[in-house]
């Protein structure tokens, strides 16, 4: 359970006021890193409307030709499914104390797709985008960078664009770790600091970069049904997954609490909705992926949402975060 300060906390007036819900314990520092890259394009390059599925599918390919060793055409039936580096980040294996059976649990990393529109790099422009590692992938970050140094070098898309990757930098740091002209690597460390709930200001708003796909009873929320307490709900989840299942602290949080809390926080909107489809190879078919991009405002008392809404930025929050869906930042109202 979350913490709960029963004691009664009197006003100016002498009346009782309901007890403070505390923030929910998390990880501090967060065990994640949010890494840059720039790679030159050297045969166009043709961006779809949301590049985010053609990185992640690029990324996935140049991964498992580097990390699978048994060539095995399904990976759980594979003897080396809980150890092999391309499982643990595309298919990752449920943690074997995992309470109950999972069909899948959050993939170690969030792609960073550059801004959204369709447009095509020329030779000799740049592509740009990010990736967020957290949890164990941090010990494979250099495998990572190899397999999308091949990614790129193979070929992007339906018309195998082509980049070579210049420079990785992690967030935070002016030296790159990885320099692609002398093929140098760099040891790093760094880790996210969490502010204290104290902090939380009286009102603050979420800026969604890319689409934001959250479910209320089954049903994906349009832009005129998202509400603050639906973007909570699925932030604390979020946390609450990436805590338990890849980093094996079990948060025990008060979910009941925390719903009621996030439901009596005030709100306004800006939306509008986002169409985009990827097409899947394992279904052999397209499918919609839209979601809601704007601004949401966020009033009231944030105290226990202040961490994990700091946390948010790096997490994403929502459905198909792998994809770099639900990706927003804070800024003032």
């Amino acid at each position: 359970m979350i913490p709960i300060d029963n004691a009664p906390v009197v006003g100016a007036s002498g009346a009782t006021q309901a007890p403070v819900l505390l923030a929910p314990r998390l990880p501090d520092p967060f065990p994640l890193r949010r890494y840059h890259l720039s790679a030159v394009v050297e045969r166009p390059v043709r961006l779809p409307a949301f590049a985010g599925s053609m990185l992640r599918g690029a990324f996935g390919h140049a991964l498992k030709h580097i990390a699978c060793v048994t060539g095995a055409p399904q990976c759980k039936p594979c003897p080396l499914y809980r150890t092999c580096h391309y499982t643990a980040w595309f298919e990752t294996p449920p943690p074997l104390t995992a309470r109950r059976v999972y069909s899948e649990i959050p993939h170690p990393f969030v792609i960073e797709p550059p801004p959204p529109g369709a447009r095509v790099l020329d030779a000799g422009e740049t592509l740009e985008f990010g990736i967020v590692t957290m949890g164990p992938a941090l010990a494979h970050t250099r495998l990572a960078v190899l397999a999308w140094r091949r990614a790129l070098e193979t070929g992007l898309g339906a018309t195998s664009g082509r980049a070579r990757l210049a420079h990785v930098w992690v967030e935070g740091e002016a030296e790159p770790v990885f320099d692609g002209a002398s093929d140098r690597w760099r040891e790093h460390g760094g880790a996210l600091a969490l502010p204290a709930a104290e902090t939380a200001p009286a009102a603050v708003a979420l800026r969604f970069d890319t689409p934001v796909r959250i479910k209320r009873a089954g049903k994906v929320l349009s832009a005129h049904e998202l509400a603050p307490g639906d973007v909570l709900n699925a932030l604390t989840r979020r946390a609450a997954d990436v805590s338990d299942l890849l980093l094996g602290q079990i948060p025990g949080w008060d979910f009941a609490a925390l719903k009621r809390a996030g439901t009596a926080v005030r709100g306004g909107t800006d939306f509008e909705w986002f169409d985009w489809q990827r097409y899947s190879n394992r279904q052999e078919r397209a499918m919609p992926l839209g979601g809601v991009i704007g601004r949401l405002v966020l009033e009231g008392d944030l105290r226990a949402f202040w961490p994990l809404l700091h946390l948010g930025q790096w997490l994403h929050v929502g459905g198909k975060t792998t994809f770099g869906m639900g990706r927003y930042r804070l800024e003032k109202p």
